[in-house]
Parts: C-alpha cells; structure tokens; sequence
C-alpha cells in the first residue's frame, strides 16, 4: 500500500478529491515530480506539460510529430483567399460546464494578436494573422496576410474560456493559478506551501478519457530532491538529467526511458553587453576550444548528442557541412592570432588592454547546466579564455552578465526558432541579430514547398554557423525514471524544451500494484 509520507499531500487530496482509503491512492493516483511552474496559462508559458493535460487547441501534435484535429473536428485552407475555416466539435465543454464555442476561439486568438494584451514569447508565432472570427457557433474563419507553412502547428496552442476570461488582464488574472480548460484533466487545486498541484480526470471529455483518474504534479527543480522522491516512494515518474537517471539503471522497483529530444544546451551571449560588441567574431571560434564529445560522456553518461546546429534532429535540418568549427585547439590558437589576440603572462589571451573574460549566469538548482558550465569553463581556460561562472536562483537579464547557460529546442517545425532568433521577435532576450537568418526564416515560414523549406533551412544552418547565437554545446536525451508500477509511455516521441512532451498519450498510461 502506497501511504504518502508528505502530509499536505494526503491532507489536500484527502479534501480535494474526497478519496476515503488508500487503496483508491494507490490505483488511481499518479504523483509527477515536474518543472517548477509560475502559471498554467498557454498563451503565457514556453512550458507546455500541465497546459497541454488541462487545455486543448484547435490542432494537436500526435506522436509522429503530425499536426491532427482535436477541437476542430475538421478544417480546410482556401489558398486563394488564404483563409482556414475550422468546424468545431460537438458538445464540449469547459471543466466548469459551461459550453465551448467559436467565440472562445475568437477570445484567444485575438489576445495573441494584441501586443497589449500578452506579455508571452509566443506572439510573434501569429503575426501573419489578419482576422479571426465566428461564422457561427460551430466555425471559426482565421485569414491571413501571407501564407504561412508553420502557422498549423501554431494552431495547436490551448483555447482560453472567454466567459471566464474577457476584461481581465490575462497576464495578472488569478485564473493563471486556477485554470478552467476543456482537456483530458480538470484542475484541483494548488498548494503553494507545498508546490503540489493536484489534477483530476475529465469524465466528460471529447476523447478517449485517461485510465489515470488523479495527477498529482509536484513542482520540484532540484534534481537531488527529484531522486529522492522516487526513491522514498513520494513520486511515481520523473524526468531526471543523465547522472541521477542513471543511479536508476537495473534498480529493483524502477524503469529507465529514454527519449530523444530536441533539447539542446548552449552558451548563449548576451549581444546587448559590451564585451560581445567589441569581439562579436569571438562567439563563432570558441567552439574550436570546447571538447563537445566529452562534454556528451562526462557530463551526460553518453546520453546525448554533440550539437552544431538548433534544428540537426528536424527533418528540414541537419546540414553536416554547418559543423563549421568542430574541436580543433591549433585552429582556435591560428584563429584567435588571426583576430589580434595574444596570450598574457596569466595564459589568458589579450587585445588591445582587453581580458579574453566573460561571465556566464547558471541556474544553481540545474546541476546539469552547472556541470557544464564548469566544463566548459575549464576547457576554455586550458585554451586561453576565462569564462566565470556565477550560480544564480534565476536568470536575470538585467544584472549585466555577459551570457548565460541556455537551453532551446524545436521538436515540430524549425519555424519554432523564429521568435527566438530573428530580430525584435518576442523571445530574443539577448538582443541576437543575423540579417542573413532574418531573411532565411523569414522567406522558410512563407513557402509552402516542403522540398523548397528544407533548402532554405538548410541555407539558415550555414548562416547561422558563421555567426552564431550560441556556442552549441549538447543535446540532451530525455531520461525519464518511473517506479515498475507506471506503464503506456511512447518513447517513439521526439520530446521538447526541458523533455516536454512525455505524456503527450497519457490517456494510455497505467498505474497498478
């Protein structure tokens, strides 16, 4: 009999889902140790896991990575008039029972087009959008002012319910704690004090209703306190970096999965400071001096993948000729002359008074990142570069480091990467310009030629790799630890940022004794 040790855990779920035995906690009760989360909002959060279970989009992502309906039961493209006509389900309805329609479609998509009315990373997906609205209760009609190939898997972001929803601020409003969506599961309740977020199954959904009656998500960022709560019997499934899922490996009571992802990690300048804007043709070379191959074995226990380009698992990417600078020491020694730079008594390289120094922001809780971020550091010292690494609780933008340890990923479409890295857009929080990427991304999101898309992405890769935003480091498999009692996971999913994307089937997904 499985008896949760954490008190407000039994305390809440006790009052939350009126359960009177543990024997109903351990048949009917999934605990998840996920990310830390601020809101479950979908129009406001990069991190999709507890939006994607609460919240359902026009479209969806099946496990192939294919966009197929899910609210809209059908739709169809008029390609002259660049306009998508969705036809709606049939009796659905918000998980307080209020019915779904067109004009919460219409709601959502207008807050996405207003620049006043969401502060998100994800608005500059729907620039193309020219008009969004309701031929009838059943039809949204959503025009364009150009075409857009992307534009479908962006089509899948959650619906928002207008009658709970319209005058209030959508960045502020309490329903970013308190979420109503149409999705395979209901929001309970949150407990701040102990960061456990409890989920129950939507008997009436559209679909095929999961087996998994409770969720329990627990936001937890510390890998150790992840461990831990596997191993005291306090969590059921837990994505964990390689070290820890390794731990995991042929113990007794627990599976191993192991996913590609798209996820890779980099260090990412921050182009507004001034060492970058004195030594931009710096960022390029020090990939010469980073030892990616044993960055995948130490840090990673071989669970990874060297990374020279932010879409080589796309299948509209992986040009092998973008692998521009791979590990080369006399290389990065000729180039770093060729550039001015000599080495001082220290051994760290000067030009014109200037120090080869930079400081790097990591997360302390992400031992991973912190693990190479050391690394790196000491490769790159060996080589005749300081690069200090300052821990921090969280990245801040505005506390003049020179650059962070980032990590990115486009698991669908490469057109993923458009706000992040073309000029102005709502995710490029370094400030990175590249007219040459602005162009290529650009003229890839507007052609509809698949064969034409992947040229153009291919043309972004080279491009990119002369003068990059980050100095590509690794990507990440999706190591994931379950107890034996958890079962249904699909490990054919390419996974996303931080392995989202795990429980894309967890309608699927089992928990027995």
């Amino acid at each position: 009999m499985r008896l949760k040790t954490l008190t407000t855990l039994a305390v809440a779920l006790t009052l939350s889902l009126h359960l009177s035995s543990a024997s109903a906690l351990d048949n009917d009760l999934l605990v998840f140790a996920g990310e830390a989360e601020s809101t479950i909002n979908p129009v406001l959060t990069s991190h999709q896991e507890l939006p994607n279970l609460i919240f359902s989009g026009l479209l969806k992502y099946n496990g192939h990575g294919e966009v197929v309906a899910d609210l809209a039961q059908s739709f169809s493209f008029d390609e002259k008039n660049l306009c998508y006509t969705f036809k709606l389900r049939d009796n659905v309805t918000w998980h307080d029972n209020k019915p779904f329609s067109a004009d919460d479609v219409v709601f959502t998509y207008q807050a996405l087009m207003d620049e006043d009315a969401v502060i998100s990373t994800i608005t500059s997906n729907y620039l193309d959008l020219k008009e969004v609205k309701a031929l009838d209760p059943q039809t949204v009609q959503i025009s364009l002012k150009r075409p857009n190939a992307a534009l479908l898997g962006y089509f899948t972001v959650g619906i928002l319910p207008k009658h709970l929803l319209d005058g209030e601020d959508l960045n502020l409003t309490s329903f970013n704690q308190n979420p109503v969506g149409t999705g395979r599961y209901k929001f309970v309740s949150w407990d701040l004090g102990s960061n456990r977020i409890l989920l129950e199954r939507n008997e009436d959904y559209y679909g095929k209703v999961p087996k998994i009656k409770n969720i329990v998500y627990m936001t937890i960022a510390d890998e150790n306190a992840k461990s831990l709560a596997l191993n005291t019997g306090d969590a059921d499934f837990a994505w964990l970096n390689a070290k820890y899922a390794s731990s995991f490996r042929g113990k007794s009571g627990f599976k191993n999965y192991d996913f590609k992802s798209a996820d890779f990690r980099a260090i990412s300048p921050d182009f507004k400071q001034e060492f970058w804007k004195e030594n931009l043709d710096l960022v390029p070379i020090l990939n010469l001096a980073i030892d990616k191959e044993a960055l995948v074995n130490a840090v990673l226990a071989g669970h990874g993948t060297v990374a020279y380009s932010p879409i080589q698992f796309s299948p509209l990417g992986g040009n092998p000729k973008a692998n521009l600078y791979p590990y080369n020491l006399q290389l990065f020694e000729q180039k770093m002359h060729d550039l001015g730079w000599e080495k001082g008594a220290d051994g760290i390289y000067v030009k014109n008074g200037q120090r080869c120094s930079f400081s790097i922001q990591v997360r302390e809780y992400e031992q991973e990142r912190v693990d190479l971020a050391n690394l790196c550091a000491s490769m790159l010292n060996n080589a005749g570069v300081e690069m200090k690494v300052n821990l921090v609780t969280r990245f801040d933008f505005n506390q003049g480091y020179d650059a962070y340890l980032s990590g990115f990923a486009a698991q669908y479409d490469p057109d993923q990467f458009f706000t992040s890295l073309v000029t102005g857009m709502s995710d490029n929080t370094t400030s990175y310009s590249n007219p040459e990427v602005d162009r290529l991304m650009d003229v890839a999101r507007h052609e509809n030629d698949p064969k034409k898309r992947q040229y153009l992405y291919q043309e972004f890769e080279m491009a990119y790799a002369k003068a990059p935003a980050a100095i590509l480091l690794t990507y990440l498999d999706g190591n994931y630890v379950s107890t034996d009692k958890v079962s249904g996971l699909n490990t054919e999913v390419l996974l996303g940022h931080h392995a989202v994307g795990v429980m894309w089937n967890i309608e699927d997904w089992e928990i027995k004794d």
